[in-house]
């Protein structure tokens, strides 16, 4: 922006003439700004909105359209220090027995104290009298690592994790500490020497157990029993295994799966969760004890599938009911930089509110969405020779007068003991679960269907709208570029204007200033 120097002659208070005078060309571009700020508001509060009903149309609605959601068992332990237990629909009703007969373990090695003077950066070359171009080669799996003399203890460290092992070098305790990444025999890891030098390393490092031996048998307890071949080469190179009896020494404890008895017959998991016919099992203790499940129909857990469902839908209609129904905010628009700078910063933000909470007042589209739920809600469906609707489980709204404001569409289920206005009332539903559980799931089932369809058809791409958008966010992108256009034109034609003022002002302080200096030397000659 040019800095202009005006009034100079004429002692005029340019800048604020020529305010005054492109006043309705800077108008015309203030109400566009404020047009695309609202629209911009607008765009938000949409996104906002149609997340929400997104993710119940993908969420609850389309799973309460299955009969698995209204299909549910419940089963308790008898202990459930030993074991927890739950059930799914497929479980199978009565009483089982179970036992838990081992605990699945991770394995681990955690290593021989180190000398005092070892440090994350103390160099293979210097730990194991490895000469300078020498290597030596240790095994993870199958995983080849090979050691230069002039790694760090910290760079063997990180090798080890690289060929998919847990492994840390604890600098106060000079141990290193190596794990399996998931529990179970099959998770379980082998680290063993590649070559004589890798004896050396793992020596060490103070990892050499009977499993570095890759030629190793297991006894009876699963405990790794180095070959004879093994052991004289460890005595050729005069290198001790570091396990032993000691404080200091390597333990190794091996990966071991979890082991259920159910019903006489064993199950096995590399971790402690089993499913089994249904039935899901976590087992947390051995013990000789046999613990009794007992498994059922879970009446409660329909009951609350259903009035999860409703909540989230009053939730969302008591939303569109607020929305639609907002105060209007006439005589409210966005405000300019300037119209900010005269106002607090709480006086700017209950300002922009009023605006923002008034966005959707009886907006069209919002008002068509929430009366397709609300009918389909409201709508009679056929189930065998009957004709059903949510009444006919005690559910319904609290009609017009009793309802507080904005939730008069909101769905009340009667004898939902967390329910104040319908608490005293005969509990249909769960009658409706235990007594016609079939005729409740289809009925239930077809509402969901409907609700469903009802958005999907709401939702339908076309030229205004992105497929799964309730609005026109097509056409209101297109606003928006439209406006940002515009503004821009009319910021063009401001400036235009502005400068033509300056001119013509220029113009004159030019020639005040001529008239001036003509005066001046006319006066000299006069002598006055």
């Amino acid at each position: 922006m040019p800095i202009r120097i005006t009034g100079m002659n004429s002692g005029l208070d340019t800048e604020s003439i020529i305010t005054q005078l492109v006043s309705a060309q800077s108008t015309k571009k203030d109400n566009m700004t404020k047009a695309q700020t609202k629209l911009q508001w607008k765009q938000d509060a949409w996104k906002e909105l149609n997340s929400k009903v997104y993710k119940m149309y993908t969420g609850t609605i389309s799973n309460m359209r299955f009969s698995s959601s209204y299909v549910k068992k419940k089963a308790t332990a008898s202990d459930n220090s030993i074991a927890d237990v739950t059930a799914d629909g497929e479980a199978v009703d009565g009483v089982q027995s179970l036992k838990v007969k081992q605990l699945a373990k991770s394995g681990y090695l955690t290593g021989a104290k180190l000398s005092d003077s070892t440090t994350g950066i103390t160099k293979m070359g210097d730990l194991m009298g490895l000469g300078e171009g020498e290597t030596a080669e240790i095994k993870v799996g199958d995983e080849s690592i090979s050691i230069s003399s002039d790694m760090r203890v910290v760079d063997v460290v990180a090798k080890l994790k690289e060929k998919g092992v847990n492994a840390n070098f604890d600098e106060a305790n000079k141990r290193l500490f190596i794990s399996a990444k998931g529990s179970g025999e099959n998770n379980d890891f082998k680290i063993t020497a590649g070559d004589d030098n890798g004896i050396k390393a793992l020596a060490s490092l103070g990892l050499l157990t009977e499993d570095a031996d890759s030629d190793a048998t297991v006894d009876s307890e699963g405990n790794a029993v180095a070959s004879d071949a093994f052991k004289a080469r460890l005595e050729a190179l005069g290198v001790s295994l570091s396990t032993g009896s000691g404080p200091g020494s390597a333990t190794r404890i091996k990966g071991q799966n979890a082991k259920i008895e159910l019903n006489g017959a064993e199950f096995e998991s590399a971790s402690n969760n089993f499913n089994v016919n249904g039935l899901n099992v976590v087992a947390k203790k051995v013990s000789d004890q046999e613990v009794s499940v007992t498994t059922a129909d879970d009446y409660e857990g329909v009951y609350d599938t259903i009035k999860n469902f409703l909540k989230q839908y009053n939730e969302l209609i008591n939303e569109f009911d607020k929305l639609y129904n907002a105060d209007s905010a006439k005589g409210y628009e966005p405000l300019t930089d300037d119209e900010k700078y005269a106002m607090s910063d709480k006086q700017v933000e209950d300002w922009e509110k009023k605006i923002k909470d008034s966005l959707f007042r009886k907006d069209e589209t919002l008002g068509s969405l929430r009366d397709a739920l609300v009918n389909e809600m409201s709508s009679s469906i056929t189930i065998g020779d009957k004709e059903l609707s949510l009444a006919d489980f005690g559910i319904g709204t609290l009609g017009y007068f009793n309802a507080a404001e904005n939730e008069r569409h909101a769905l009340h289920i009667d004898g939902d003991k967390d329910d104040s206005n319908t608490s005293m009332n005969a509990d249909k539903l769960q009658a409706a679960i235990k007594n016609n559980p079939e005729e409740m799931m289809k009925f239930f089932q077809e509402i969901s269907n409907k609700l469903y369809t009802t958005i999907t058809e709401k939702t339908k791409g076309d030229e205004y709208r992105t497929t799964y958008k309730i609005y026109n966010d097509k056409q209101m992108a297109e606003e928006y570029k439209s406006y940002t256009s515009k503004i821009a034109e009319e910021e063009k034609k401001l400036t235009a204007l502005e400068d033509k003022w300056y001119k013509k002002f220029g113009a004159m302080e030019t020639a005040l200033a001529k008239l001036s200096s003509k005066t001046s030397a006319l006066s000299g000659l006069l002598g006055m």
